[in-house]
């Protein structure tokens, strides 16, 4: 009995809830910003996110927020694939704190896999992420969930005659260590599903739209403010996920439209998109460049910034976005690429 109270517990706190939080129409455009810093997907590489943060100076060795005024722009896909995602987002949450007492911003905005681990869509977590939040009390609770998994098999049973109890060994590999700790720590109440529910999915900076996948003409009839509470809304009510913008092929944290498509007979729409907004470019992440560089599709109006760094792609390079001074160029280590410039 004490178990199964325990659970009810636990269980609450990984069900969705409507609730919203303080940061729901949170401002969404800056003009005026001195300098800019983009960073595409992270998956889980916590030592890459440190090096471009300290190679740029907004990080110093100590992990302290040194970048005074600069906005940090990280387009989403911090978690999943690689080994450290729990301590790549703290690192993020510690500076958002950090660079706002400084007179700069972290934006941290959400990718569709920040959005899939909210859901419950797991098929990407490494088991080092798992492993990340075990602790000394993780078998006991592993043990309670498979005793109540074996109990409502029992119930089961007995309504349908047709169950089959859960066998312990295959329950342990579909439930590693840290796993249950890991669904609480993504429910609404947990630090990082909090986290990321409050979370933009796209902001516009100097006229530039940062993004996880990209603005599809679908999606660019409504304020950017709207796009935002929309997707927000669907993370914290599963019911609205169906059909929804979060996990829309073409929504905004998936479409690879701009990215992949022709160029030539997706301009005239892609100009639309950034009139709607009075914007200048988009900068996306979510699709790894060809050439594992920072680069840019129609003449220079999208800028590309995934790319696949990360340890989980056998990354060995960095790569960043900067604009400052109306120009930006991206970085290859310490070598700058050329970036079209606009008309």
């Amino acid at each position: 009995m004490k178990h199964r109270r325990m659970l009810s517990f636990l269980l609450l706190l990984v069900l969705p809830v409507l609730c919203f939080g303080a940061d729901d129409s949170a401002k969404v455009a800056w003009t005026g910003v001195e300098k800019i810093v983009a960073i595409g997907d992270i998956h889980g590489d916590h030592d890459k996110l440190s090096q471009i943060l300290q190679t740029t100076g907004l990080m110093d060795a100590k992990k302290r927020w040194t970048g005074g005024k600069t906005h940090l722009v990280q387009t989403g896909d911090v978690v999943d694939r690689g080994p450290e995602s729990r301590k790549a987002m703290d690192l993020l949450i510690k500076l958002e704190k950090e660079a706002k007492k400084a007179g700069g911003i972290v934006h941290s905005l959400m990718g569709n896999h920040e959005a899939m681990n909210v859901y419950g869509d797991l098929r990407y977590v490494s088991p080092q992420e798992y492993a990340e939040f075990k602790n000394s009390e993780s078998e006991k609770l592993r043990t309670a969930f498979f005793e109540q998994a074996v109990e409502e098999s029992k119930a089961a049973s007995k309504a349908s005659g047709g169950a089959v109890a859960p066998d312990r060994v295959k329950w342990d590999q579909e439930h590693p260590l840290g796993f249950f700790e890991h669904r609480l720590a993504y429910g609404p109440k947990g630090t990082y599903g909090k986290w990321i529910r409050d979370k933009n999915a796209i902001v516009q900076i100097n006229g530039l739209l940062f993004l996880h996948g990209g603005l599809s003409l679908k999606y660019a009839v409504d304020p950017l403010p709207a796009i935002n509470d929309r997707i927000r809304a669907e993370l914290k009510d599963f019911a609205l996920l169906q059909n929804g913008a979060a996990m829309a092929e073409d929504g905004p944290l998936w479409h690879r439209g701009w990215a992949e498509g022709d160029e030539a007979t997706l301009d005239a729409e892609l100009t639309q998109v950034l009139a709607k907004y009075g914007a200048t470019r988009m900068v996306v992440g979510h699709t790894i460049t060809p050439s594992k560089q920072v680069s840019a599709r129609f003449q220079g109006k999208l800028l590309m910034i995934d790319v696949g760094m990360s340890s989980a792609y056998g990354g060995k390079s960095i790569g960043y976005l900067v604009c400052e001074k109306g120009a930006c160029y991206g970085m290859d280590g310490v070598r700058r690429i050329a970036l079209p410039a606009l008309p």
